[in-house]
């Protein structure tokens, strides 16, 4: 079994796929003022991931435990609990959740918060078509993110080609590690994949990922050989792949494919460490920071000095 075999096999059920974020006015996410739908579900565990409530395909219950007041609401709303437990507070858990959000409903300090909500095709599409001015008149459109949304190629399909009906510019933020078939599928509904490249060691690759860079990279070729509109995502972090070796190795296979496709550093920032927190998990046990200004220049410039067309950000200055 290949590590391809461990991705999703089903499709969702008719109400759709969990999505946990529809943010609007991104731009930073392609072309033009763009809403950005987050979809839940994803095959890598990234250390660095700044969206860890993405990587369950299915909803979540997220505590802030700073806003609890301990009043026990969610303890009478629980369809599992028998109300009546001495136990209250933010830790509260009987450990037979069903992940229904009835805690978050009563919740009167917002303390918890059910984290995606199923959306079907026609639902999603009509609410992303609320912001066509936006697109008009910035050249933007809809990006579909997560996770990791070729886990689900019929959903993202039928995304797609409600979007292409209705004239909205498309765009899909993917790690390419999916099936070359689903890639290549998607890339012909697809106005623009926003692709990820975290590294090119496969060791490496998959010490900080859980994958390897492989079938990724495989996957990019293939696309740059049917000519798909490609823009290249390298999320910078410091001490994990800003080294000279991996940026000239990148630099020498991006500028080895048939097109010639721009990259985006995206500078990284550890935002996701207090998401792990709210959900009860732990943290991965790293300790990265922040690239400073003249890491960002240092990297930019090597990556520059290979006749590559390098940016900083997720689109355009």
């Amino acid at each position: 079994m290949t590590e391809l075999d461990r991705l999703p096999q089903t499709e969702p059920a008719p109400s759709g796929v969990a999505v946990f974020n529809i943010q609007r006015c991104s731009i930073h996410d392609g072309p033009g003022i763009r809403t950005t739908v987050f979809i839940k579900g994803c095959p890598l565990r990234c250390d660095w991931c700044h969206n860890p409530e993405s990587l369950d395909g299915s909803p979540e219950v997220a505590i802030n435990k700073r806003q609890c007041t301990s009043c026990g609401a969610c303890i009478e709303a629980c369809p599992e609990s028998n109300g009546d437990r001495p136990a209250r507070g933010p830790d509260w858990d009987d450990g037979n959740c069903r992940r229904c959000g009835a805690c978050a409903e009563v919740c009167p300090g917002e303390a918890r918060e059910l984290i995606g909500e199923a959306r079907a095709v026609a639902e999603l599409v009509a609410e992303i078509e609320r912001d066509r001015p936006f697109f008009d008149a910035s050249g933007g459109g809809v990006t579909f993110s997560g996770g990791e949304p070729l886990c689900y190629p019929t959903f993202l399909t039928g995304c797609l080609e409600a979007c292409r009906e209705r004239g909205l510019h498309t765009a899909v933020d993917t790690s390419g590690f999916a099936s070359k078939k689903v890639v290549r599928d998607i890339s012909r509904l697809a106005d623009v994949l926003l692709y990820d490249i975290k590294h090119m060691d496969s060791e490496v690759h998959k010490k900080h990922t859980g994958v390897d860079n492989q079938p990724i990279l495989d996957n990019l070729r293939t696309l740059s050989d049917e000519n798909a509109t490609v823009w290249i995502r390298f999320p910078l972090i410091p001490g994990v792949n800003d080294g000279d070796d991996n940026l000239d190795a990148m630099a020498s296979f991006v500028g080895g494919l048939p097109n010639g496709y721009p990259i985006f550093v995206l500078p990284y920032h550890p935002t996701g460490i207090d998401k792990h927190r709210r959900l009860g998990k732990r943290p991965p046990d790293v300790d990265y920071r922040s690239p400073s200004d003249d890491d960002l220049v240092a990297v930019v410039e090597r990556l520059r000095s290979h006749g590559l067309e390098v940016h900083t950000g997720g689109a355009y200055e």
